[in-house]
């Protein structure tokens, strides 16, 4: 005989149909609620201090702290996009001239190698570098031009970025003003018990500190200190190659050395020796040492994750979604851990982990 379900089991149903509408709404503008939630965390002491200094007025304090935001992320981060547009294109233009030529580079190069060093190319039928030049020419081109591309489409000011714009920033306002509420209003919300809820968001805003303090901050610097030495040493797209290695920063076990590395030792083999020595100390004593120095104050031990699983999530992370996934992949792989470990001990505590006592004969 059917029977009609119960109204708590309806009432549930409605929650999780009208939940999974909203998040389809919102679903394209992720990306601006993602970056008000990490600037909101990020810049909350400031917001802190600032209620402090103004006598507890939350809306003032949080009006000053999304200016704030705008003069130290958003402006400084248009201008950098807009002088990577115009190398990345002047780059393009070289290659396609051919007054930049990466095959002559490699000829340059493989002319420099000792006999031994040729003689095992070209046993693995690379003595010529014919293919390896084509590709590496083709390599450049390519991404020079995609770098130019988007970032001359970002710094255009299209109508959605300046709506992705105000989106973020209208909800950094309210995340400043009413953080602390919405914080309360989840955990009453959350069908999770009191523990488990306050074990989850304190795993998700250690993450997401850790994440944006210490890994953008780490790469910023990175980059920075290798842009200025390729700059120093004469070397050609100097801004371009320091936001490359900031981003390959980004990414556990891989760094910029793929950057600084090559360049240093193709300066070695083709006879610039000193630049090449002063590029590789550089590499080697300030922007690989950066990361042991700076990482463990700012970031500490927040994310617990171990390094392979903070590579494979953020790797990850970065296929499926973008530039976005060096936050939701380590995010998500941290929610994962601490989700099972809950589970584990919970299991532990209820005695599910030990064997039942065996009856007597």
């Amino acid at each position: 005989m059917f029977r009609s379900p119960s109204p708590n089991a309806s009432f549930f149903a409605l929650v999780v149909l009208v939940s999974v509408a909203f998040i389809w709404l919102v679903l394209p503008w992720y990306g601006s609620v993602l970056w008000a939630v990490i600037l909101a965390l990020l810049f909350r002491p400031l917001q802190v201090r600032l209620e402090r200094r103004f006598g507890g007025r939350r809306s003032l304090a949080a009006f000053v702290s999304v200016l704030a935001c705008i003069c130290i992320v958003v402006i400084p981060g248009v201008l950098i996009l807009a002088a990577l547009a115009r190398e990345a294109s002047a780059l393009t233009a070289s290659i396609s001239s051919r007054e930049f030529d990466p095959a002559a580079l490699l000829d340059q190069v493989r002319a420099a190698l000792p006999a031994g060093a040729r003689h095992v190319l070209s046993s693995l039928n690379l003595g010529d570098f014919g293919d390896m030049q084509s590709g590496i020419t083709s390599f450049l081109e390519n991404v020079s031009q995609t770098i130019a591309t988007r970032a001359f489409t970002i710094t255009q000011g299209t109508a959605q970025l300046f709506v992705s714009f105000g989106v973020m920033l209208y909800l950094l306002f309210f995340l400043f003003r009413d953080g602390p509420a919405l914080a309360a209003t989840i955990r009453r919300a959350s069908p999770l018990s009191d523990h488990h809820t306050g074990k989850l968001i304190e795993e998700f805003e250690a993450v997401m500190r850790a994440t944006v303090k210490g890994n953008i901050i780490i790469a910023v610097i990175q980059g920075t200190i290798g842009g200025l030495a390729f700059a120093a040493l004469g070397i050609r797209a100097a801004l371009l190659w320091g936001v490359l290695m900031a981003l390959l920063s980004l990414v556990p076990a891989v760094g910029a050395s793929l950057v600084w590395l090559p360049v240093s030792l193709y300066l070695l083999i083709s006879g610039e020796v000193l630049r090449g020595v002063a590029l590789m100390l550089v590499g080697m004593l300030v922007i690989s040492l950066i990361d042991n120095f700076l990482r463990p104050p700012l970031v500490g031990k927040s994310t617990r994750l171990p390094d392979y699983l903070v590579l494979l999530s953020t790797v990850g992370g970065l296929t499926l979604v973008g530039v976005n996934g060096f936050v939701i992949g380590p995010l998500i792989a941290a929610l994962f851990v601490a989700v099972w470990s809950l589970y584990m001990q919970d299991r532990s505590s209820d005695g599910g982990l030990t064997p039942p006592p065996s009856s007597g004969p």
